[in-house]
């Protein structure tokens, strides 16, 4: 296929403007995810055995269960992308992402409630309190994108819907590579 038959690289090529953009904050994001990850890991080697005793109180098959939530958003988010789709379609499957990602973000603040009580348990040392912050940092990009994802199927532009789902996409990234770190390692 022709990229000038592709409606959504049609509309990310004719809009130059905007690419660059997005990949700066696509790698700043990934930046700065990386950089909590890596600080997560650093100090769960110096305090092993206090992570290993907090981690016993993370419910890792919630977050499992909250993968495949946010996984399923993202293959919603794809379907939006689709050189064919409708605006319809793409409005539908927009919807469809946002509504997940909010399903992803209340079941993490189950999982919260569940998770305060033993948080500020001085044998865990510092695990939760990076817990929450790599995790929260997260569930804010989660919260922002669904709403973004909304305001995007109120008027499903193919450049829009490209930039925003690649954005999406992000978030689910990271999330994939914290799962294991943080709930299984």
């Amino acid at each position: 296929m022709d990229a000038r038959s592709d409606p959504v690289a049609t509309a990310v090529d004719d809009d130059t403007t905007d690419a660059p953009l997005l990949w700066v904050l696509v790698w700043s994001e990934l930046a700065a995810f990386g950089i909590l990850l890596v600080g997560f890991l650093v100090v769960g080697l110096i305090q092993a055995d206090a992570f290993a005793a907090a981690r016993a109180h993370l419910d890792p098959l919630l977050a499992g269960i909250n993968t495949l939530v946010l996984l399923t958003s993202g293959w919603q988010a794809a379907l939006a992308t689709r050189p064919r789709a409708t605006p319809g379609e793409r409005r539908r499957a927009l919807v469809s992402a946002a509504l997940l990602g909010v399903a992803f973000v209340a079941i993490k603040l189950f999982e919260y409630s569940t998770e305060a009580g033993v948080a500020g348990d001085p044998q865990f040392g510092s695990f939760f309190e990076l817990y929450f912050l790599v995790t929260g940092f997260h569930l804010l990009h989660v919260v922002f994108g669904a709403f973004v994802l909304l305001i995007v199927a109120w008027r499903p532009k193919p450049g829009n819907v490209a930039l925003i789902t690649t954005l999406w996409h992000v978030i689910d990234l990271v999330w994939i590579v914290m799962f294991p770190l943080v709930y299984l390692v």
